[in-house]
């Protein structure tokens, strides 16, 4: 199997990637999300890892906005990595000669103010990713004096640490996916989430509020959600959403049925394990069995039953019908 991630080797998309690469698997560093992505639609790789969301910065734009257009890819499963930076230089580098950092601009945004203090007045020279800022500092082509990276890309490119394990928020965490061509979902595990894109009709009253009623009248709950530009002009916004549950529970696709009646588009992108394990909260009337007897009783009475006497017997097994 060939997995593209955000290169070069070293970065923390790496790490993630080696959290589910089979045994045997080859990684193939490329210089964006986008183009990750990209490689799995053109057959070059099988599978892409990619940051799709940032405790600190919220949602990855690039992954959200490759994810909404161009040739279906769904998500897979997701992996957290822990992120902690290294300030690295090259040996014999002093503090005083910090002028200039390199860095991808999540990692600037999540030590901008350690950065700032550490070092007045230095300047932020972005990067493709944190390993590449560091692979950069290693030769004789850098821009600048030092780089905000992991500890592997220290070691793995000769540098040393002026400084650390910095942040300006401990603990901070970002958010990866693996992503394919369409095929066979994850079976649901009781633990899943499902992302969608939706679209929102243009200059219409309660649109929003008509969209959020699809998944609350259903009991849905909704991990995450986010508006992107569509592209078509100003105004005119798409939201990427998480949803806590599994396409395959009867609520969820209630949800679904709802959204594709009210919305001019919707982009169903996976159902997957949740990678804390957390159960989703059923509230009473919403388990699958709660439809599916509500199913049952409409369907006596359109066969002439009286609507007390119902068969609400039904297979369980998944997907459902």
């Amino acid at each position: 199997m060939r997995i593209a991630f955000l290169g070069p080797f070293g970065t923390f998309t790496e790490q993630a990637a080696w959290q589910v690469a089979p045994s045997g698997a080859e990684l193939v560093p490329v210089t964006s999300a986008p183009a990750a992505m990209e490689a799995v639609r053109q057959g070059r790789a099988d599978r892409a890892v990619v940051p799709i969301e940032n405790s600190i910065e919220g949602g990855v734009n690039a992954t959200l906005d490759s994810l909404s257009r161009g040739e279906p890819l769904v998500i897979v499963s997701e992996m957290v990595v822990g992120v902690v930076f290294q300030l690295a230089v090259r040996p014999g580098t002093s503090p005083e000669q910090v002028r200039r950092i390199g860095t991808h601009p999540h990692a600037w945004a999540q030590c901008r103010a350690w950065a700032d203090k550490t070092f007045p007045g230095a300047i932020h020279v972005p990067t493709t990713s944190t390993a590449a800022a560091a692979e950069l500092l290693s030769t004789e082509d850098a821009t600048f004096d030092a780089a905000l990276c992991n500890a592997t890309s220290l070691e793995r490119y000769g540098l040393e640490a002026l400084h650390r394990d910095v942040a300006d928020n401990p603990g901070a965490v970002t958010r990866f996916v693996l992503v394919a061509k369409p095929g066979v979902l994850p079976p649901p595990t009781g633990a899943d989430k499902t992302t969608i894109q939706v679209a929102l009709p243009v200059n219409e009253s309660g649109a929003l509020l008509t969209l959020l009623e699809q998944f609350s009248v259903r009991g849905v709950d909704l991990s995450r959600i986010e508006s992107r530009p569509s592209g078509d002009g100003l105004g005119d916004y798409t939201f990427s959403i998480d949803i806590v549950g599994h396409v395959a529970e009867e609520r969820v696709q209630a949800a679904l049925v709802g959204l594709h009646r009210f919305s001019p588009e919707v982009r169903f992108i996976g159902s997957y394990p949740r990678v804390d394990g957390v159960r989703a909260n059923v509230l009473p009337g919403t388990a699958d069995q709660d439809f599916r007897r509500g199913r049952a009783w409409v369907k006596d009475i359109l066969h002439g039953g009286d609507g007390v006497h119902v068969d609400e017997a039904a297979p369980a097994e998944w997907p459902l019908a």
